[in-house]
């Protein structure tokens, strides 16, 4: 098994997948047996797509935006919006397969879908993967995650990250081998030839102060403990972030340090907290996140601080190459509502996820939604959430 990065600077299609396979050395080396190639949100995503079969000519392509851009043990990438960066796996001995489907009116059933097509795509239908590599378009997370777990069970990895575009206005997208998406879901099987170790936690920390669910839809949250849900996340907070006016109103970057999190499980003792981002309040007190709710749901007020988020990324890669054995290459997903918090600083966050990981081929990609294995538990979908998936450097 080899495993290569490579990250372009260019902002067009066709010279981005021109960079790639120059990297990968694609003309002596051949396809590569999977690719994930993620790219900034400017980069037009069925050019890129396109140009990528031809020019890398695997079948397993899977890809999505990022947040502004990307980062790779070969540099950040943030100033353009452009840029892609690309990890390809040449594994002769192992099995990998990627299909996407459209959402379309039943996020459930496309998820099932993809994800069988996937399995006939490796080879390998009926069998369950060592990991499941996910990307899928912001807002029905819980339902993709639903959709693949009927296919793989509750045991099976699944790990990555929702598409992202650079202002919350629907310009993300997804890419599989045949087709792009704006509202899709690409779902790659990987049958490695090696282990595989991955790492899901997040920057921030109890506050101390929590609440019942008591009025809820979907992802907007009415009420907590009887009353309106932003009268009672401002007391928490402090007045930390502001309350609508007369219309509504972004919280998204004030709420950034301020997240709401739930009690997935405890590990030996300690709570495990998935996190929600508040993303907008209402004149009634109500506000959107960008995870469902559910009545009864106990909410915790996390804290979390520009050194926090800096330092986490390297300290969850060190632990996945520690589990893994050693590191051979990896897949970083850190949130890109992180990202915009703390982007003066995101070449330390880089660098420390490269220092973790000790030389190995990586790419770092920006997400909305990040999905994950908690320890001991199942593949959650969370806000705010950073993870590291690694491929060990040896059997």
């Amino acid at each position: 098994m080899r495993i290569i990065s490579a990250q372009s600077q260019a902002e067009t299609a066709a010279a981005a997948a021109e960079d790639v396979a120059r990297a990968l050395d694609v003309d002596r080396r051949g396809a590569p047996d999977f690719v994930a190639l993620h790219f900034g949100d400017a980069m037009p995503a069925e050019a890129l797509r396109a140009a990528a079969r031809s020019a890398l000519g695997t079948e397993a392509l899977h890809g999505g935006s990022s947040c502004l851009g990307v980062m790779s043990r070969d540099g950040l990438a943030l100033d353009t919006g452009g840029g892609a960066a690309a990890l390809a796996l040449y594994d002769p001995e192992g099995s990998y397969g990627t299909a996407s489907r459209d959402l379309g009116d039943d996020a459930t059933a496309a998820a099932r879908q993809a994800a069988e097509t996937a399995l006939a795509a490796a080879g390998r239908p009926g069998e369950l993967p060592d990991l499941v590599w996910l990307t899928t378009a912001p807002g029905r997370e819980e339902q993709v995650l639903a959709g693949l777990r009927a296919v793989f069970g509750a045991e099976t990895p699944i790990v990555g990250g929702s598409a992202a575009d650079a202002d919350v206005q629907g310009g993300w997208r997804q890419i599989g081998p045949g087709t792009s998406h704006a509202d899709g879901v690409v779902v790659s099987v990987l049958f490695p030839s090696r282990p595989i170790a991955s790492v899901y936690q997040s920057g921030y920390g109890p506050t101390g102060r929590s609440g019942v669910v008591t009025r809820v839809d979907g992802r907007r949250l009415y009420e907590i403990d009887g009353r309106p849900a932003m009268e009672v996340y401002r007391d928490w907070t402090g007045g930390a972030v502001p309350a609508a006016g007369e219309a509504p109103v972004s919280i998204l970057a004030d709420a950034t340090f301020w997240p709401l999190g739930r009690v997935a499980r405890h590990v030996a003792g300690v709570p495990f907290h998935l996190l929600g981002h508040p993303a907008v309040a209402y004149p009634d007190g109500s506000m959107d996140l960008f995870v469902d709710l559910s009545e009864g749901d106990r909410l915790w007020q996390m804290a979390g601080s520009s050194d926090s988020l800096v330092g986490r990324a390297g300290r969850v890669a060190a632990q996945a190459r520690e589990a893994a054995g050693g590191a051979g290459g990896a897949l970083v997903i850190y949130c890109g509502g992180c990202m915009l918090a703390v982007r003066e600083r995101m070449e330390d966050v880089r660098a420390g996820v490269d220092a973790a990981l000790e030389g190995a081929p990586w790419i770092g990609v920006f997400t909305f939604g990040e999905q994950g294995v908690p320890p001991g538990g199942q593949a959650e979908h969370g806000n705010l959430m950073i993870s590291c998936t690694v491929f060990a450097d040896r059997v």
